[in-house]
């Protein structure tokens, strides 16, 4: 078993009148998931709090996080966050308050000995290994689609104005469609950060490299990004958890 410390914090922030951000670290270090609502009044409360409680209830029923092979844990990822988008959409059909409501969906597990990482939307994982600070997951928006499809630069993106719009996420049928999830081999130091986009939407990404890379102990890094963020101007809810790996 990979043994991991966490830190975890979530606010509100300075332009927000309610948190849609969740997030949840098992007390057994097994798996970490961090949610960003979206839907207005309470919907994206609910749609990100559904993520979390049925994704875990789902991994906890599905995967044996001592033995599982790379395959049974793939199945299970994707088939726990694809009930969990199944249940939002019908949620958001049924209940008129809830109409339109999503969620983005990001993690880290632990099972078998090796690390798994994925998700929908813009949540984003960083690992920090070394001196060096890898992007592991692929934002779901439309800007990155420009990006990736040639049409705008790295400068143009940082600012666009599709730079939060989706085309992925929990709440709609190509929600349900795949998390990319990967395996990683862990090494002794690997330190990850599990974010809403309210970190980096305040953060410079050399910012929260050092940030972490400075940091002892994964709550005190987790603290000083949500601040860092919340001072450099973040205009969203505020959420990380921080892994460091023994």
């Amino acid at each position: 078993m990979v043994q991991i410390r966490s830190g975890s914090l979530s606010i509100t922030g300075n332009f927000r009148e309610n948190n849609e951000d969740r997030c949840f670290a098992d007390p057994q270090g097994r798996y970490f998931l961090v949610a960003d609502g979206m839907g207005g009044q309470s919907a994206g409360e609910k749609a990100s709090e559904m993520a979390v409680q049925i994704v875990s209830r789902k991994l906890e029923q599905r995967v044996n996080f001592d033995s599982d092979s790379q395959d049974k844990v793939l199945k299970a990822i994707d088939e726990a966050v694809a009930e969990a988008n199944a249940e939002i959409m019908a949620v958001s059909q049924i209940d008129p308050t809830c109409h339109n409501m999503g969620t983005t969906i990001n993690f880290v597990i632990a099972a078998g000995g090796s690390l798994y990482t994925g998700g929908v939307g813009d949540s984003r994982i960083y690992r920090l290994r070394g001196s060096k600070l890898e992007q592991l997951t692929v934002d779901h928006s439309l800007t990155q689609a420009l990006l990736d499809a040639g049409t705008i630069s790295e400068k143009e993106a940082e600012h666009h104005r599709y730079k939060n719009v989706l085309y992925r996420y929990l709440g709609t049928k190509e929600g349900g469609t795949g998390t990319g999830a990967r395996k990683l081999d862990p090494a002794a130091g690997d330190r990850f950060v599990l974010c809403s986009d309210g970190v980096t939407d305040g953060l410079a990404i050399g910012k929260l490299k050092s940030v972490v890379e400075a940091a002892d102990d994964p709550q005190a890094a987790a603290d000083e990004l949500v601040r860092a963020a919340q001072e450099g101007g973040s205009k969203d809810n505020i959420t990380c958890i921080v892994l460091f790996v023994e």
